[in-house]
């Protein structure tokens, strides 16, 4: 069986304003962001051949043509198609920073978020993790937030289906927002405080963050 851990949580990370236009921005420019931007067609004077005018201008009863590659013909070059280009958009770090803590408040106060100190035993089981995120939740996406250095978490569920694994030093907005329930790993729960709220700053019981609202 699974035990959580009803941790402290930090009020400035897990009970903050949640502006869900800035989220909704961050998580535009997040997804703006891994686009490649690599495609691209020809103009007419890129596609081959077509230097020739196909026929005399005057006499054949036909509208006049410059080139067999003029757009209006087939493989001919294309109008006003796609170039490359960067999709990325500037997004200052103190917007991602906020938006991140909007959308663990709102899985906070959800109730949507656990802490515990492990998934798996000591060596590596798929079933085992798969069986102890089930018991923990029965939400479909399940987002479980590890530290860099726990062979064992992530090698057991890497390629569980409909569970993602990342490391807190990678937790973002969008997939804090695309996960029905996060489960952090104390370790990594520990560290990501640590590198994310002041030291010895107002905290509240995890099992206290979920909102009567939410529980409805």
């Amino acid at each position: 069986m699974v035990k959580t851990i009803d941790v402290d949580l930090p009020v400035e990370i897990f009970d903050a304003r949640i502006s869900i236009p800035l989220i909704h921005q961050v998580v535009t420019a997040q997804l703006a962001a891994a686009r490649q931007g690599t495609h691209s067609v020809k103009s007419r004077g890129e596609v081959s051949g077509g230097g020739r005018k196909p026929y005399r201008q005057k006499g054949t009863g036909r509208a006049r043509q410059g080139s067999i590659r003029a757009p209006q013909y087939a493989g001919g070059g294309i109008v006003h198609g796609p170039t490359p280009r960067s999709y990325d958009q500037r997004t200052p770090k103190k917007m991602k920073a906020a938006a991140l803590r909007g959308a663990l408040t709102d899985r906070a106060q959800s109730g949507r978020i656990h802490v515990v100190a492990s998934l798996a035993g000591e060596n590596p089981s798929t079933k085992t993790a798969i069986a102890a995120v089930r018991e923990l939740t029965a939400r479909r996406r399940v987002l479980v937030v590890v530290d860099p250095s726990d062979n064992v978490t992530f090698k057991s569920l890497r390629n569980a289906e409909l569970v993602e694994i990342i490391t807190f030093d990678q937790l973002n907005t969008y997939d804090v927002i695309r996960a029905d329930d996060l489960i952090f790993i104390q370790n990594a729960f520990d560290a990501f405080v640590a590198s994310r709220a002041v030291e010895g700053g107002e905290t509240i019981k995890l099992s206290k963050a979920k909102t009567e609202e939410a529980g409805k």
